[in-house]
């Protein structure tokens, strides 16, 4: 059966579309592209906005040294696949973390197994994709926490969601003073107001607010002696 082109032409507004097995999409994909397998169908994506990419960096950096520090788990970037589950779709999410326990599931290529936290930064392309389509797959595949951050101008807004007992999600509401609190990062909270900030603000500094003792390691690092190669 003879392999899908990479696209190739003038670049397209839209996401392309490709027909192809799982297997062909394996052969054919590579580092550089950034797509997703589903139900046959390879979908290219077009390259993130800046802003996409300034709040996916920031909440990517925010809650890997959050996990770090406390020795939590794993924090993966986009592009990284994810096969939450053997039949299912090959999604790659804008951020994921695995928790301690699940650090089997991170292989070499991909992570076979559903992540137990997945953010998704929302583009004027993506909002069906995210709202819709994950949000039933990532429920099905039972990702404990679905996290969603809408950037787009005028359209600002946060929707975190967890896993109830019955599989279901349930919208997960701010406290009293507007911060949304994560179950699977225990201890993990985070202000909406902070993402639409311009410039973001500094990681280490909102890390010290969110927890002062996760920045300790951070500063120990800084302050240990550097060592000679």
């Amino acid at each position: 059966m003879a392999v899908a082109q990479h696209p190739s032409g003038p670049a397209s507004e839209e996401e392309q579309r490709l027909p192809m097995s799982y297997e062909e999409f394996l052969a054919w994909a590579d580092e550089d592209i950034h797509a997703e397998w589903v139900d046959g169908e390879v979908i290219v994506f077009m390259p993130p906005s800046d802003k996409h990419q300034v709040i996916a960096g920031f909440f990517h950096t925010l809650i890997l040294l959050f996990a770090r520090a406390f020795n939590l788990g794993e924090v993966r970037i986009a592009p990284l696949e994810m096969r939450a589950t053997p039949d299912g779709s090959a999604r790659e999410p804008d951020i994921l973390f695995v928790t301690a326990a699940h650090r089997e599931r991170l292989t070499a290529q991909r992570l076979v197994g559903p992540a137990d936290l997945v953010i998704e930064v929302v583009s004027s392309e993506s909002v069906r994709r995210d709202r819709a389509e994950k949000f039933y797959e990532y429920e099905e595949a039972g990702i404990p926490e679905y996290l969603i951050l809408d950037p787009r101008a005028g359209k600002e807004r946060v929707d975190f969601y967890r896993l109830t007992e019955d599989g279901k999600y349930l919208a997960i509401l701010p406290d009293s003073d507007g911060r949304y609190h994560s179950t699977v990062l225990l201890g993990f909270w985070f202000h909406p107001a902070w993402l639409w900030q311009e410039p973001t603000p500094d990681p280490l500094l909102t890390l010290a607010e969110i927890s002062p003792a996760a920045l300790a390691p951070v500063l120990a690092a800084l302050q240990a002696p550097r060592r000679d190669p």
